[in-house]
């Protein structure tokens, strides 16, 4: 079964390495929350929003090691007004055995705010 597990941070700074640090620890968050090995992966899609532009993030998914092969696309989010600035998004789809309701999606730094109903459902869960 392939089941999307999502992931999102901020930078402070349109700064490539902060841009690529912040990916990285993102995508091996969600790794490991998840049980998730470079082979599980089918594809993930980056989005940014307009205000990130100095590094593709998906340079650090290929600097992790074994995620080389793992084929990875960028792309802008759609620029709504009132939306978290410097943010990065990821979309990952994986081959896992996990229930919908079972996936543990990431969410760092600022973007925290993008879905606080999922962070209260893994918190609800931790405490049964």
């Amino acid at each position: 079964m392939t089941r999307g597990v999502r992931g999102a941070t901020t930078v402070e700074n349109n700064e490539a390495g902060e841009i690529i640090e912040h990916t990285r620890t993102l995508v091996l968050e969600m790794a490991e929350k998840n049980n998730i090995k470079p082979e599980d992966v089918s594809h993930a899609f980056i989005s940014v929003t307009k205000d990130v532009d100095a590094a593709f993030p998906a340079k650090a998914l290929r600097e992790i090691n074994g995620w080389k092969y793992v084929p990875v696309m960028c792309m802008q989010e759609i620029a709504v007004p009132g939306s978290l600035p410097k943010c990065i998004r990821i979309m990952m789809v994986v081959n896992t055995d996990k229930q919908q309701t079972e996936v543990e999606h990431t969410f760092q730094r600022e973007a925290v705010k993008l879905r606080p109903d999922l962070l209260e459902d893994v918190q609800k869960d931790q405490q049964k």
